[in-house]
């Protein structure tokens, strides 16, 4: 190989380039590329991070919600800030391209940090403190949860605008599929770096020293991430965007139906490949796969304009093959997109519940020191981000000594799902252990008691969904990206986001399933069974790992197999 993967890293981000772009561009103008999109990252994660890992002690501690309707806001939180990149991705692909919307969207987070400021500041945005557990809390009045709500809603916002769109800004510097997997794993470790120091240093300021310098900290964070885009956006290679590459899906869908009752034909002279008056020849019959959506591009009377250099006389009812094969894609690769709803489901309720047990845990570390509940998550983002570099820099290289080929994608992502099955059993066994030093101490009915066991047993499980993450997260989004149409790139990058989101929102709708249902998750949860919860959850996976064997099983590759090939060859 001409450059490690670091190497690649660091020197290619911005760009396989034209050869008299090459030519224009120094060595020190790449550099400054590199640095601008890293400090970007960086400084927008921070802002993410610093109000979303400690969400859950903000609602309980300043906005006297109870924990569990404080674990749910949380939920929905997170899947908003996972459905929001999917807005992103199409206003890029289509209309926009992703540098004004990184700008905008950074914009719209500045505008929330600063609200949440003013929300920890400004009394009369907030009810009266109280003691926690306390039955004379009082709740917030409909002004109060109703600026909260705006608040959260701007800074999903900004959040959901940047972090897939800047994630393929980066990855469109690149052309080779092997590089943009490298590239993804990269980002991935910048991300999961970023959100450890909100996670800890943020969140402790917030803890110890004040809400309102802890989010003025995210607005520092938001405007040096933002500036730094800015003075780099000339150092990128912009890919401008197509139109709308859903409304070519439509047509095609709209086409098919129309011509329902005509023939498809096995010839490909009968077929329409003409984009913009050019033919693109010699060109194969449409594929067998959904071979009903052939009719779309199937030649009939009246399709075309006479006497105009056969242009289509409506893209409603005659679409070209790489319209159709386009959306073939898209529905070959669904199963396997779907197999990730319920990857995410369980991760976004180990995250509400495990804040929940670390409130009611010994948090010290020696006499004087106490982790802050909503830090715990940053042991899962440490365990990812190491295992991304361990990956990166060991595992691979020495599956491909041994395989002379890449691990590929569905291989990482069916791994992942083993580990997040195992971390969920993990959770249930030390909630089950919490439980057991409750009933011996006799600390049920007695709300805001810490149970006398330490909150690192929490380390453990997460550590374990944070090793999964490394496998399936970058998987996931290097298949999406290489398997996906041109013309939905972006979009291929935030499906990532829509699977988190799915889940968040599933997670939310599975806890208020359990609390109607069953009696395992009280307001208290020292009076409840988590661990039956996360029992559940070990069955979910199980059922699921299943569905994903037989989707990855019958999925034959397109992109990535071609190019593992030509890097074997290589090699």
């Amino acid at each position: 190989m001409a450059a490690t993967e670091l190497q690649l890293f660091e020197g290619q981000l911005s760009g396989q380039l034209t050869a008299s772009e090459e030519g224009q561009m120094k060595n020190g103008d790449r550099k400054r590329g590199d640095v601008c999109w890293t400090g970007c990252v960086m400084g927008l994660t921070l802002t993410a991070g610093g109000w979303m890992s400690n969400l859950i002690v903000y609602l309980i501690g300043e906005f006297n919600l109870k924990s569990i309707d404080a674990a749910q806001i949380s939920n929905i939180v997170n899947g908003c800030t996972s459905l929001f990149p999917i807005a992103g991705a199409i206003l890029a692909d289509s209309f926009f391209g992703c540098p004004l919307v990184i700008i905008i969207s950074s914009f719209i987070s500045l505008l929330g940090v600063i609200m949440f400021t003013l929300t920890a500041t400004v009394h009369s945005l907030r009810p009266p403190p109280c003691t926690t557990g306390s039955d004379t809390c009082e709740t917030p009045s409909k002004l109060q949860f109703a600026v909260l709500y705006a608040v959260i809603a701007l800074a999903s916002i900004g959040v959901g605008g940047t972090r897939f769109t800047v994630a393929t800004m980066g990855a469109d510097q690149f052309e080779k599929p092997k590089d943009q997997a490298i590239f993804f794993n990269w980002y991935f470790f910048t991300l999961y770096v970023s959100s450890v120091i909100s996670s800890t240093a943020i969140v402790y300021v917030q803890d110890n020293i004040g809400w309102g310098l802890g989010f003025g900290l995210c607005i520092v964070a938001n405007a040096i991430g933002l500036a730094i885009f800015i003075l780099g956006i000339r150092h990128y290679r912009n890919v401008k965007p197509q139109g709308s590459p859903f409304m070519s899906l439509a047509q095609v869908v709209v086409a098919t139906i129309r011509k329902r009752k005509v023939s498809v034909s096995s010839e490909g002279e009968n077929y329409y490949y003409e984009r913009n008056g050019v033919t693109k020849l010699p060109s194969p019959a449409p594929t067998s796969s959904f071979r009903f959506l052939n009719r779309a591009a199937l030649k009939t009377q009246g399709d075309t304009e006479t006497g105009s250099n056969g242009s289509i006389a409506s893209p409603w009812r005659l679409c070209t093959v790489e319209q159709v094969e386009d959306l073939k894609t898209l529905i070959r690769i669904s199963p396997l997109w779907s197999t990730g709803i319920f990857l995410s489901t369980p991760i976004g309720i180990q995250a509400s519940l495990t804040i929940l047990q670390a409130l009611n845990m010994d948090r010290h570390l020696g006499p004087h020191f106490q982790i802050p509940a909503g830090s715990f998550l940053v042991f899962n983002l440490v365990s990812t981000a190491i295992s991304l570099s361990i990956i990166d820099r060991f595992l691979c290289p020495m599956w491909q000594k041994m395989t002379r080929r890449s691990p590929t994608p569905l291989q990482r992502v069916g791994l992942g799902h083993i580990l997040n099955v195992i971390g969920m059993a993990g959770s249930a066994l030390v909630e089950s252990r919490r439980l057991q030093i409750v009933r011996s101490h006799h600390l049920t009915g007695r709300p805001g008691t810490i149970v006398p066991m330490s909150a690192l047993w929490l380390v453990v499980p997460l550590a374990i969904v944070g090793l999964g993450e490394a496998f399936h997260f970058p998987g996931q989004v290097a298949l999406y990206y290489q398997e996906f149409p041109t013309s939905l790139r972006t979009t291929a990058t935030a499906m990532i986001a829509l699977l988190i989101c799915i889940g968040f929102y599933l997670s939310t709708a599975v806890i208020d399933l359990v609390r109607r249902v069953t009696g395992w998750l009280p307001d208290n949860i020292n009076d409840g069974r988590l661990d039956n919860v996360f029992w559940m959850l070990v069955v979910i996976g199980v059922i699921n790992f299943g569905y994903y064997l037989t989707c990855a099983r019958l999925y034959k590759y397109q992109s990535v197999e071609k190019d593992d090939t030509s890097s074997g060859s290589d090699s």
